[in-house]
């Protein structure tokens, strides 16, 4: 009984603080709750998946497992090779209550009518790379107009690209664009088949092989092209839940006071390496520079929100999206700031 109680208690004071529905509510809702669902795009090189970031944390460290084991709560994670995509179809059939996504996957379910809620940042200026054939002379985003050029659409991999070609005065139709994932487009350039490839840090690898260049990224376009990631939550799931969505916000931000302390950078590198596969220096390369107090900030802050703002008007330019839409009605952002709240306390 005194379980039942304390359970009481805490989701009055939630509902209190939030604003959030009746409290009858939410104590009918809760008890039928017995997984929650997670999306992740699986950024693996190997055999066990990896979604970088707050992500490998969270798993590594059993952060939201620990949340809410005493409430016989299991958590679910699902690694989708088919990214984006594939994540908004799980969405659409009621497969998925939460997801970690990059900015297009998150943009074209919102703009498709998912009913999802922008819950919290989680990555933002994440560097891209071009890859080209060895002895291609391809120096700029400009040699590559009627280039064979892979990019994994309906992907961040997509928006980033078009944006840097945006910031060159270019688009998509002045190259021969072909959709591969990151594994197929890595085969294709080491066989020869296409010119040149667009990703992520995956990319240096090729380049440590000796099997491809990497001329420029994002950095040499002043931060044209740099990717976000976003937590999203389904929002019959935010809203017939709202403690659980509280408590797993609340949970996250332990992985996220991690990354932010520059003192476990190398232990984050060595972690995403072992799980994603990465070779050694791969990680150390790509985030020598980085600062992860910036990088892995949660906030939804003006910033933040106006790059996604110009990432939805992109895509929507780019016939990405059919229909565009004001990312700042997409935010819900009462859970986060509870729980920064809480930090500060």
């Amino acid at each position: 009984m005194g379980r039942i109680l304390r359970r009481l208690s805490t989701t009055l004071f939630l509902s209190f603080l939030l604003g959030l529905p009746a409290l009858d509510a939410c104590v009918q809702a809760a008890p039928a709750v017995r997984e929650i669902r997670i999306a992740v795009p699986d950024l693996s090189a190997g055999a066990q998946p990896s979604g970088n970031g707050v992500v490998d944390v969270l798993r590594e460290q059993r952060i939201l497992e620990k949340e809410f084991a005493a409430d016989g709560i299991e958590v679910r994670w699902n690694f989708f090779k088919g990214a984006g995509p594939a994540i908004n179809e799980s969405l659409a059939n009621g497969q998925v209550d939460f997801a970690f996504l990059g900015d297009l996957g998150a943009i074209i379910g919102k703009s498709n009518g998912l009913d999802t809620r922008l819950l919290t940042a989680l990555t933002r200026n994440a560097r891209m790379y071009l890859a080209v054939l060895p002895g291609s002379g391809i120096r700029t985003l400009g040699d590559l107009k009627g280039k064979r050029v892979a990019v994994f659409r309906g992907t961040a991999y997509q928006l980033s690209f078009d944006a840097a070609l945006a910031s060159q005065g270019l688009q998509e139709r002045d190259l021969q664009v072909i959709s591969l994932d990151a594994s197929a487009a890595n085969a294709a350039l080491a066989a020869k088949q296409i010119d040149a490839t667009w990703a992520g840090a995956g990319l240096i690898v090729l380049r440590q092989r000796g099997v491809a260049e990497l001329p420029l990224n994002t950095d040499n376009l002043g931060g044209a092209g740099s990717v976000q990631s976003v937590l999203i939550g389904n929002g019959a799931f935010v809203d017939g839940h709202p403690e659980l969505t509280a408590r797993l916000v609340r949970a996250q931000q332990q992985a996220v006071a991690w990354l932010r302390n520059g003192e476990n950078k190398q232990a984050y590198i060595e972690l995403v390496s072992r799980l994603a596969s990465y070779p050694p220096g791969l990680l150390q390369t790509d985030l020598a520079d980085a600062n992860f107090s910036e990088r892995f900030s949660a906030t939804l802050d003006q910033g933040f929100l106006a790059q996604l703002q110009a990432s939805v008007d992109l895509a929507l330019r780019q016939r990405l999206i059919r229909k565009g839409f004001d990312v700042q009605g997409w935010v819900d952002d009462r859970f986060l700031r509870q729980a920064v709240g809480q930090q500060s306390q």
